[in-house]
């Protein structure tokens, strides 16, 4: 399981990495667990929370960038 604070050292190429790693490997264990197959069915809460996060990470920054973004265009207009 991986901090949010550790995620948001990480680029935006290396999150949206890690997003489909995570999403592959949640529909891999859907797959399994419905087939009968697998065993790890905490592992789905863990693998929703980590999307979560990702995506949580993901939504500050581009919030960040916007924001910034913002307020050198209000700065320009003074």
């Amino acid at each position: 399981m991986t901090r949010a604070r550790e995620l948001r050292d990480l680029s935006p190429e290396a999150l949206e990495e890690r997003l489909g790693s995570l999403k592959r490997e949640l529909l891999e264990l859907r797959f399994a667990i419905a087939t009968g197959q697998g065993t790890q069915t905490a592992r789905l809460g863990q693998l929703r929370r980590e999307i979560a996060r990702v995506e949580t990470v993901r939504r500050e920054a581009a919030s960040a960038t916007e924001t910034t973004r913002v307020t050198r265009a209000r700065s320009r207009r003074r």
